[in-house]
């Protein structure tokens, strides 16, 4: 009785879980592209100089300076990501304008340092003294000032027209410009000849950090080159993602007519445990916060196939044992035991691929990748061990008693 009890609690309180939470997770699934709409970039990145050195650093920041130009633009979430030493993709929904698009993304990052020109508003610096390329490059790094406060040192590679500059606006503000947001206006406070400099203010550590890696960037600005680009319309991914649930809808209440039809009370129980696994699958892509693409969806039903596989391959092992003569208890705790073995190397080898194919792929190959491993693993949980878990129960409450409710005829069992 208590056995019982266990089974019908767990599978009630669970239910009840998965019919509450379910609307509300799929509201807070993030689409991919494909599935919501939107425009795709692939750029390769290179120094805008000859001979120069493109470096990880200066690849993050440029995509970050994408990401912001992104979000300028009014799109939502934009997706910037660097992939190999010299591309960035870039994913952006609700895209009107591409060819605006294209060419807001492609501007270099331009750095330069500003002085008020006259006729210039207050807090406002038109006239540029100084581009990136003045800089030298990586030049610019935190240091500690005698009060320990952070400030940037900086060094210029013409000493002599920086030697004027500093001459020229001694008191007076040298604004750092990004493209044209103001970033900081330090003053001036003496004629520096030997081409270096710092830049001090009230700054925070980070905030010192982010403006020396900003000039550093800046110094090195890269030339974008489009490599490859795809738009999605709206309706067309809301097509594909119509489609798609309602293939996978059909396709599963197959799956489970069959499972219950072929296998019975332990098919019943195997649908249940493939129920928890899509639960489960969809509340990590919520809490993870992964975005949900065709590829994605492709590795989905993938780990489903495999999933329904080793809930077949455990009820195949069982019937067998009970064909042999073997009583329910024994064929049961027989037919776990082997098919977990075979199971589980299936699992590992597909979670080896998957693994290659994360590290090594890109783009699309790595979501389909992270998607199959999440799958396998939470198959592993539920197919394997919660729904072996809730067959072993009920056969010890004594609900199961007969082999033909697994689905084997009594002429098939053969005498030990």
């Amino acid at each position: 009785m208590k056995r019982m009890l266990s089974f019908i609690i767990t599978v009630l309180v669970l239910t009840g879980v998965m019919v509450f939470t379910t609307p509300g997770l799929l509201d807070k699934v993030r689409l991919g592209l494909d599935l919501k709409g939107g425009f795709e970039i692939l750029y390769h990145a290179e120094p805008m100089e000859a001979g120069a050195e493109l470096s990880r650093a200066s690849l993050q920041k440029t995509a970050e300076s994408l990401e912001k130009r992104a979000n300028a633009l009014g799109t939502s979430e934009p997706e910037v990501t660097t992939e190999g030493t010299d591309r960035i993709r870039l994913k952006i929904a609700g895209v009107t304008d591409e060819a605006e698009v294209r060419k807001k993304m492609k501007e270099p990052a331009v750095l330069t340092f500003r002085s008020a020109a006259e006729g210039d508003a207050a807090g406002t610096y038109s006239k540029i003294e100084l581009v990136g390329s003045d800089f030298v490059e990586g030049a610019a790094e935190v240091q500690r000032n005698n009060l320990n406060q952070p400030e940037i040192s900086i060094k210029i590679k013409d000493k002599d027209k920086f030697a004027e500059i500093t001459k020229r606006l001694l008191g007076q503000e040298l604004a750092i410009y990004l493209d044209d947001k103001l970033l900081s206006a330090p003053t001036v406070r003496a004629e520096l000849t030997d081409g270096s400099a710092s830049i001090s203010g009230n700054y925070t550590l980070n905030e010192a950090r982010e403006l020396a890696d900003t000039i550093n960037l800046g110094a090195l600005p890269l030339k974008l080159t489009e490599k490859y680009s795809q738009s999605v319309g709206a309706t067309l991914g809301k097509q594909s993602l119509d489609q798609t649930i309602k293939a996978g809808l059909v396709a599963s209440v197959i799956i489970l007519l069959f499972m219950i039809g072929m296998y019975r009370l332990p098919g019943a129980l195997a649908s249940f445990a493939l129920i928890l696994h899509t639960w489960l699958l969809i509340f990590v892509f919520v809490v993870a916060d992964f975005t949900l693409t065709l590829p994605g969806i492709a590795a989905f039903i993938l780990g489903i196939g495999m999933a329904v596989d080793a809930n077949i391959i455990t009820n195949e092992r069982i019937r067998e044992e009970m064909r042999n003569g073997k009583s329910i208890l024994s064929s049961v705790k027989a037919g776990n035991k082997t098919s977990f073995r075979t199971v589980m190397d299936a699992n590992i080898t597909t979670i080896i691929v998957a693994a290659v194919m994360f590290a090594f792929g890109t783009g699309a190959v790595k979501g389909f990748a992270l998607i199959l491993i999440v799958e396998i693993v939470l198959s592993i949980v539920t197919n394997l061990y919660f729904a072996h878990w809730l067959l072993t129960v009920l056969v010890k409450a004594g609900a199961l008693k007969k082999p033909k409710q697994f689905g084997v005829k009594e002429s098939d069992i053969h005498a030990l």
